[in-house]
């Protein structure tokens, strides 16, 4: 499969793709994105796992609409910033493999996004899902 990562086409050609067959393309290089991510990337196996498990626990959970809702993108949030932080480690990495300062700086930039997005995420399941399961406990 060619992605436009892999070399194949110009770039030229690529933005002369439109209508439904870019958007084709687009959710196929998504689904590479996200199976080089979950066979490389053992951070997003784990919160993938975490959102597989959470994501229909926050479904079933008896709040409101917005609180499920919260649960839910909290938890997709931290799968974001994951992709997000592989493809700055990868361009980091393209540039070269040297030990710089400024790509340090820029991994551990990226890291820091993955650590408060999950901090969000749990704050969120604390704050929403917690006084639902103190009260279920009590019960």
């Amino acid at each position: 499969m060619t992605t436009p990562s892999s070399g194949a086409g110009s770039a030229e050609d690529l933005k002369r793709v439109v209508g439904w067959r870019r958007v084709l393309n687009a959710t196929r290089y998504s689904a590479v994105g996200i199976a080089f991510a979950f066979r490389n990337e053992a951070a997003f196996r784990q919160e993938l796992f975490a959102a597989v498990v959470l994501i229909p626990a926050a479904i079933l959970l008896p709040v409101p609409r917005i609180e499920r809702l919260i649960l839910v993108l909290a938890m997709l949030l931290v799968l974001v910033v994951e992709l997000l932080n592989t493809a700055v480690e990868a361009s980091v990495d393209r540039v070269s493999m040297e030990l710089h300062p400024l790509a340090g700086r820029a991994k551990d930039l990226g890291s820091a996004a993955v650590f408060l997005s999950i901090l969000m995420s749990i704050t969120a399941w604390v704050v929403i899902a917690g006084p639902v399961l103190l009260d279920r406990l009590r019960d």
